[in-house]
């Protein structure tokens, strides 16, 4: 958090501050691609704390994280979030439009964030001083039943480049039958 995301492509720096996070706790967390286990598509994930893990969300969307804790661990952090330099507000709401924004796909799996000229963070003066951290439990994993209310999003409530948490549902009436639509 507070800190910029940079990507270098073709000699033109992409940039951002990122402005909310979310943490994923290893196999033993059902919203965590490591419970399914090691596999050619999540290698990645199981890196050393800094590589870079890119996977595809509904066959459209990519999103970037970081890894962290030990190797092989599984841990890693969703960037949810960045204040784009060349546009600082939606740009970059959201990991699908942070990764396009930024220029990051597949290929830049398993990069080293900690060594790599090509993507990597860069600490400014700013930093957190100035941003308010708010903690929330997850966006868009109910699939993940009780790991999904842990408080692990952390992100700059006055930012217009976080993502917003749909509201919940209202009850809606059962749908009719299809041959009673068409009398209607």
């Amino acid at each position: 958090m507070g800190t910029r995301i940079v990507h270098v492509v073709d000699g033109t720096r992409r940039e951002g501050t990122v402005v909310e996070t979310e943490a994923y706790l290893g196999p033993d967390d059902r919203a965590c691609h490591a419970r399914f286990g090691r596999t050619k598509a999540r290698e990645h994930l199981f890196g050393a704390p800094g590589t870079a893990y890119v996977f595809l969300v509904y066959g459209m969307h990519h999103c970037f994280n970081v890894t962290c804790l030990a190797e092989g661990a599984g841990h890693a952090v969703l960037l949810r979030g960045v204040e784009l330099e060349s546009e600082p507000t939606r740009g970059g709401r959201g990991p699908g439009k942070l990764a396009r924004a930024l220029g990051l796909d597949l290929r830049h799996g398993g990069l080293d964030v900690t060594s790599s000229r090509a993507l990597f963070f860069e600490r400014t003066a700013a930093r957190l001083g100035t941003r308010e951290v708010a903690v929330s439990a997850r966006i868009g994993i109910d699939y993940a039943g009780e790991d999904a209310r842990l408080p692990l999003r952390f992100f700059d409530p006055t930012s217009d480049a976080v993502s917003r948490p749909r509201a919940p549902r209202a009850s809606a009436p059962a749908p009719r039958s299809v041959r009673e639509r068409g009398r209607t």
